[in-house]
């Protein structure tokens, strides 16, 4: 079971696209993340980019915790219809889903947004290769807000994300088979 962890959908439950084509983030990890992010402010009020959205839990989870806007982007039809009827069940405002492949997404006028996102996840299937994520990575210093946050969720054995420029690592923090990297704005120009 998936279920919002806190915040105003708080306990929640989400239903989880059918199949094995997604991998949803467990309610620890979770947790975990979105409390180092409400640490660091990172939440509340922040226009959020859910890439590889999958159910969308990643995404409610902010707009939960007060996010002012949350588009959830997710290329596989099932998982889109899933995250969508989350999103109604969930019942709150400023939240919308894409049914599109997250490169082209990235890659198009959709993905801009006055003053940038705020806040960036991805959570790729593991069949997303390092090369596939760095294309995706690369292109998002030019979509960010100044004092963004990007959160990449990974298998630990599939190491760091290559960083591009224009983003630098800030940390990251293991929970089993899950790793979470974090990156921010870089001086460097994208």
């Amino acid at each position: 079971m998936t279920r919002i962890v806190a915040g105003a959908a708080g306990g929640r439950r989400l239903k989880v696209p059918p199949g094995d084509t997604t991998r949803p983030t467990s309610d620890r990890v979770r947790e975990a993340l979105f409390s180092a992010l409400d640490a660091a402010d990172a939440v509340a009020g922040a226009r959020v980019l859910d890439l590889y959205a999958g159910s969308g839990a990643l995404g409610l989870e902010a707009a939960s915790r007060g996010a002012e806007r949350v588009v959830l982007v997710e290329a596989a039809r099932s998982a889109a219809a899933t995250a969508g009827a989350n999103v109604r069940t969930v019942g709150l405002p400023g939240v919308s889903v894409v049914t599109e492949r997250v490169e082209r997404f990235v890659a198009g006028a959709g993905a801009v947004v006055a003053d940038g996102w705020d806040l960036v996840l991805l959570d790729p299937p593991y069949a997303v290769d390092d090369d596939a994520l760095a294309g995706v990575l690369a292109a998002l210093p030019a979509l960010l807000a100044p004092a963004a946050t990007v959160v990449v969720e990974r298998s630990t054995r599939s190491g760091e994300p290559r960083w591009p420029p224009g983003l630098a690592p800030a940390r990251h923090k293991r929970y089993g088979e899950t790793t979470l990297w974090t990156a921010h704005p870089s001086e460097q120009a994208p």
